[in-house]
């Protein structure tokens, strides 16, 4: 079923970055996978690692991640079982950077500087706003847009008011613009840094080496070969294929350091409001 009025393709690569988003925004997911990407830790060993989640809270989380395909649970006997970062979860630690670059960027400068896995949270809320991946693709692809003809590609066959409520939260995050009421929207320059990220989220998620992102046909800066068709609608979703390749590593992607993004005496804090017009921590 076509989540979007969009082409087919396109519609495919905004159902898997939607679904890719869900799988490693959800509160401490991330830092779960930073955590097991080393040796395979068992329970009380990886619970060590991140004391702010207590046993209740832990087993699900290790749970949704081992699901989602990001976590392995390797049963050696009835009483020694570890958990490991999968390679399609190893594969993602590049993107990491690259979000952390956009927000040092584009979000909100706080009084007390954050450490970096904050920033990845707080980028990662921001993009799972309700039809936000729809609305971002419809608005780069088409520039400026009415509410009307937007509500037609990002929710067709639903009454086209029902877009104004997730657009208004992204011009209020800062990443679409508008001049007022009745006026077309379009990407804001934070929604336009966005490339970089979204097309390295898009080849992560199509199960394709993060070198490629450059490729993309909406996000990224360099057209595929004649002939050649990028993300194609057939592929996997965010289920790893059989071999996943791993990321070259080059000028745009940057080194993945683990003690540049991980701390473990982070505290859990809220996200704090940021008036209309830029993006929200």
């Amino acid at each position: 079923m076509a989540l979007t009025g969009l082409p087919p393709d396109t519609d495919a690569d905004v159902a898997r970055v939607t679904e890719a988003l869900a799988m490693i925004t959800p509160r401490w997911n991330v830092r779960i996978l930073l955590a097991l990407n080393g040796q395979p830790l068992r329970y009380s060993e990886l619970a060590s690692k991140v004391p702010w989640l207590r046993d209740g809270q832990l087993a699900p989380k290790l749970k949704q991640v081992c699901d989602a395909g990001l976590v392995e649970r390797t049963e050696h006997s009835l009483r020694h079982v570890t958990y490991s970062a999968t390679d399609r979860a190893t594969t993602l630690l590049p993107v990491l950077p690259l979000i952390v670059t956009w927000a040092e960027q584009h979000l909100e400068k706080p009084e007390q500087p954050l450490p970096a896995i904050e920033q990845v949270e707080d980028s990662l809320t921001l993009l799972t706003r309700r039809h936000a991946a729809a609305i971002l693709w419809v608005l780069k692809i088409r520039g400026e847009v009415s509410g009307p003809a937007l509500a037609k590609e990002v929710i067709p066959g639903s009454y086209w008011t029902n877009v104004y409520a997730p657009l208004g939260q992204l011009v209020e995050d800062g990443l679409v613009a508008t001049d007022g009421n009745g006026q077309p929207y379009r990407l804001s320059a934070a929604g336009e840094g966005l490339a970089p990220v979204l097309s390295a989220l898009s080849a992560w998620s199509a199960g394709q080496p993060l070198a490629q992102a450059g490729q993309h046909p909406v996000w990224g800066n360099a057209q595929a070969a004649p002939g050649q068709r990028m993300w194609l609608s057939g592929q996997p979703g965010p289920q790893a294929p059989t071999t996943t390749p791993a990321p070259a590593r080059t000028d745009q992607t940057p080194v993945w350091q683990r003690t540049a993004l991980f701390s473990h005496a982070t505290p859990s804090r809220p996200l704090a409001a940021l008036p209309t017009g830029g993006p929200r921590r």
